[in-house]
């Protein structure tokens, strides 16, 4: 824990009890603070008093008491509009901030020599398999490193601040929205698409709440930036020509670049210090799988390379990465049948990414719908052999995939298994391949993400290929 004594003796409000907020919580009472942590579920108010908080309703007391209000990430802060709690601290004058907003003040409270190093990550997809990368990279060159953030661990539950290592935090834009001390070492921002539009009011808001990683660099920091797409050129561009801004390492996966690091058809080369080297070679990485992923070895490496690890250590950490559960992760295979859990596909530009990773699947998609829908994946369907819709989109996404691919209402995740390995075997031959990749939110079936992976992996485990094809 990172105790937080920036408040010791006064009252701090606390709104949003999940894992943020409950650490938040924690880290503030143990810092000295008089905390008083409200949720409006009384499931989660249950769970904080698991925890060592107990709740009191903030709503009932007088705000004039607080010295501040520790906002958890989900909570909306201006739109589509603000949360009663965020009103009630403007009217009052109350400070807002965030969990990672405390832990960049409590180091930045340190003296400089005794100052972590922090790595930042953020963008609409790929955030988690990066932060991940680094980390494990880090840690096999034998470095201190510690993850966490929007991933694993809250910031504040990680182990107390140490000179001597590396926080490499996965950064949300909701996190980032409430974010204005934090100074990163090395900044990630790996590539922007619509997502969270509600929450940030428009796409250029959304694009703003990212920028924010970029914040209180100078010229001895540096900013690691994916240029595939013209909005993150742009991005790098801007932070270019910014005056006292961060050195910009641009990375690609589309393109040779004359500085920086490039995955070209995933070869992977160092033009960092402008003569482009060829340091390794993605394409038979089977955790790393995919131009996205490439990308994400790229940004990987190049934050590496701004803390001073050589290109030889980096790759030894790429080439031994594990993956990730729930992205892209090969679960199994059976009879020569591949399933692959792509669970944290939330969107249809990481279920893209997918598709584009396999030359012909069996594809199980549904859930809950996002905005946009999976019109932008038609000009992807050749790759798909057959889609087996499930969840509260499944009437939706017939319609869109009418005339395009052959589809079937399975309606539940089990049955989506069930009938595609049923349909793979009777096709028969090498390499086929079962994907879970759902382009949407899990919300209508499951409890989150990580729990629709999780039943994936133990309906295909309960396969049993010495079961006669038949179909019920």
């Amino acid at each position: 824990m990172i105790p937080i004594q920036e408040y010791a003796g006064r009252d701090v409000a606390v709104f949003g009890l999940g894992r943020t907020g409950i650490s938040a919580a924690r880290a503030l009472k143990a810092g000295g603070a008089r905390v008083h942590a409200w949720d409006d579920n009384p499931d989660s108010r249950a769970r904080a008093e698991e925890a060592g908080i107990m709740p009191s309703d903030i709503n009932k007391m007088d705000w004039q008491q607080f010295a501040a209000l520790v906002l958890s990430p989900g909570v909306p802060l201006k739109y589509p509009q603000p949360h009663r709690v965020v009103k009630m601290a403007e009217m009052t004058g109350v400070p807002i901030v965030g969990d990672m907003e405390l832990f960049a003040r409590a180091v930045q409270a340190l003296p400089e020599r005794a100052r972590p190093k922090i790595v930042g990550i953020t963008g609409t997809n790929g955030k988690s398999t990066t932060t991940s990368l680094i980390g494990h990279i880090l840690k096999r060159a034998g470095k201190d490193a510690r993850v966490g953030g929007n991933i694993g661990k809250g910031v504040l539950d990680m182990e107390a601040l140490s000179a001597l290592s590396i926080y490499v935090l996965e950064l949300s834009s909701y996190q980032l929205d409430l974010v204005k001390s934090l100074k990163c070492d090395v900044s990630v921002f790996l590539n922007i698409s619509p997502d969270h539009l509600d929450r940030h009011g428009s796409m250029e808001g959304y694009i703003e709440a990212k920028k924010r990683i970029f914040r209180n660099q100078g010229p001895e920091n540096t900013a690691v930036i994916g240029v595939d797409t013209l909005q993150m050129q742009s991005v790098a561009l801007g932070l270019n020509n910014a005056a006292e801004g961060p050195r910009v390492n641009p990375v690609s996966a589309e393109f040779a670049l004359g500085r920086g690091v490039s995955a070209v058809d995933g070869r992977l080369f160092d033009s960092l210090d402008g003569r482009a080297i060829r340091v390794g070679d993605l394409r038979d990485n089977m955790n790393l799988r995919g131009r996205h992923n490439h990308q994400n070895a790229a940004a990987a490496y190049a934050a590496c390379r701004a803390l001073g690890l050589e290109p030889a250590q980096i790759m030894d950490g790429i080439e031994s990465f594990p993956g990730l559960a729930h992205r892209l992760e090969h679960v199994a295979t059976l009879d020569g049948v591949h399933f692959i859990n792509d669970s944290k596909a939330t969107n249809a530009d990481s279920t893209e990414q997918a598709l584009k990773a396999f030359p012909k699947v069996r594809w199980i998609l549904g859930g809950q719908a996002k905005s946009g829908g999976i019109s932008s994946l038609i000009p992807l369907l050749d790759r798909v052999e057959k889609a087996y819709l499930i969840g509260s989109a499944m009437a939706d996404f017939e319609k869109a995939l009418k005339g395009h691919v052959e589809t079937v209402r399975s309606g539940t995740l089990h049955d989506a298994v069930q009938e595609a390995w049923l349909d793979a075997r009777k096709a028969g031959g090498t390499e086929q391949v079962i994907l879970l990749s759902p382009a949407c939110a899990s919300f209508d079936q499951f409890r989150d993400f990580e729990a629709r992976g999780d039943t994936f992996r133990e309906i295909v485990g309960a396969l049993d290929p010495s079961h006669q094809l038949q179909r019920a």
